[in-house]
């Protein structure tokens, strides 16, 4: 640690992606903030039963945090939690349903893979984040749509998305009817390589509708296309990424239409807190 360094203490909201077993008693949790993109911290004792906030730091948690360590990456790369405070814990409404619980465990491990490097602030996937899965915490839109909605904007976000409206190759615009993942999305009859898919042309549209959030398109696919665009999805996803997801091949997609919203999140006994998620976050995913 360098000469004179202090740990400063500061505050951040954030998702939690991912927990791990540290020692006896702590964890290290993996976090995306809104201000300091993804980082680690060290929750101490917080396996133990008399832990003050071992239940708010699990997976898929919305929680506003005080941190000590360096924003700016000196010293140590772990961080440590000092205060924790829930805003939206998800992870409590997926732990009886598996379709969504596999979604959610997707979504995070796609947000940590989007953000190799640590403390890069990361706006726009935190809020993309965020709005997934309070989507999936409502329930008001299928859970492969929400996560294959996700995983387009996430691509798109890290420059990957894959070309819909006009050909990967030459440009030509319109939809056309070859799909090929290693040049990049839909190609005109031209520039088709040997081995391209030949998706439904409903297939296509669908993913146009959930990469600019027309839900009333989305939810009115028949399941046959809603499972072709789920495939074409995460293979384009696992080709740039150049690896696979050890969470996607769980996610179980088989489920009934969604039931009708009959809950309004936040609720209204939420603590004051829930009110730092801003509107963005809220419609990222839902609109």
């Amino acid at each position: 640690m360098p000469a004179g360094y202090r740990r400063q203490l500061y505050r951040d909201d954030a998702v939690v992606l991912r927990v791990q077993k540290l020692g006896e008693s702590d964890r290290i949790i993996t976090l995306l903030t809104r201000r300091h993109g993804r980082l680690r911290a060290v929750a101490r004792g917080v396996r133990r039963t008399t832990s003050r906030f071992g239940a708010r730091l699990e997976p898929f948690g919305h929680v506003d945090l005080q941190l000590a360590g360096s924003p700016e990456g000196v010293g140590s790369s772990l961080h440590s939690i000092s205060q924790v405070e829930g805003v939206a814990l998800y992870g409590k409404r997926f732990l009886e349903d598996y379709p969504r619980y596999t979604a959610a465990s997707a979504i995070a491990e796609t947000a940590e893979r989007l953000t190799p490097v640590e403390r890069e602030p990361s706006l726009r996937l935190f809020q993309l984040t965020l709005g997934a899965l309070k989507a999936l915490a409502v329930g008001e839109h299928a859970t492969s749509l929400v996560l294959d909605a996700y995983l387009l904007r996430g691509m798109a976000h890290a420059g990957w998305a894959p070309a819909l409206a006009e050909c990967a190759v030459c440009g030509t615009p319109g939809q056309h009817g070859a799909f090929s993942v290693p040049a990049g999305g839909s190609v005109c009859p031209d520039c088709r390589p040997p081995g391209a898919a030949h998706p439904a042309p409903a297939t296509v549209a669908l993913m146009l509708a959930l990469t600019h959030g027309d839900w009333q398109l989305a939810d009115a696919a028949e399941p046959p296309v809603r499972r072709e665009c789920s495939g074409l999805v995460a293979a384009h996803l696992q080709w740039h990424m150049e690896r696979n997801l050890r969470a996607l091949p769980l996610v179980d997609r088989r489920e009934p239409p969604p039931a009708p919203r009959t809950e309004h999140l936040p609720a209204a006994g939420d603590p004051p807190l829930a009110d730092r998620s801003t509107a963005t976050d809220r419609r990222e995913i839902s609109q």
